[in-house]
């Protein structure tokens, strides 16, 4: 198996097209991968697990099979992919930056990469203040 690159594709430095940070980018692996599983299952989202089965992976599903809900917040799309976390967690997370990462190991049981040698891992960062002014109002809630 080569080696998985956790060199950054994007940081929170960047902004979206209306000038307000990103609260989630992949790197490059995370990327690779993703393409890899929608090749396999189709359209593909992501969910942040809240910690129950499966620790606090992000959790990549088949479009339609996880359901989401007001009780859900949607963070932004990495490689086409719409990436949610629960609303109760996004009030304890809004000021972090997540970098959805690739590293060696097994997956979630219930996530598209299990059984591949290989995961999903979130890498995050604080927000500086600047950030979190400008992201005030930012998430669809």
């Amino acid at each position: 198996m080569s080696a998985v690159s956790t060199q950054e594709a994007t940081t929170a430095e960047q902004v979206g097209a209306d000038g307000t940070p990103l609260r989630v980018t992949a790197t490059p692996a995370a990327l690779a991968l993703i393409d890899e599983l929608r090749a396999e299952y189709g359209p593909v989202m992501f969910h942040q697990s809240g910690g129950c089965c499966d620790g606090s992976s992000p959790m990549c599903y088949p479009l339609g099979d996880f359901i989401i809900s007001d009780g859900d917040v949607h963070l932004g799309t990495v490689g086409g992919a719409d990436f949610y976390i629960s609303r109760s967690q996004f009030a304890v997370w809004k000021h972090t930056h997540i970098l959805l990462d690739v590293v060696p190991g097994r997956g979630g049981m219930f996530s598209l990469e299990n059984g591949r040698e290989k995961r999903f891992h979130i890498r995050s960062r604080l927000f500086t203040e600047a950030e979190n002014r400008a992201l005030e109002g930012a998430c669809k809630l």
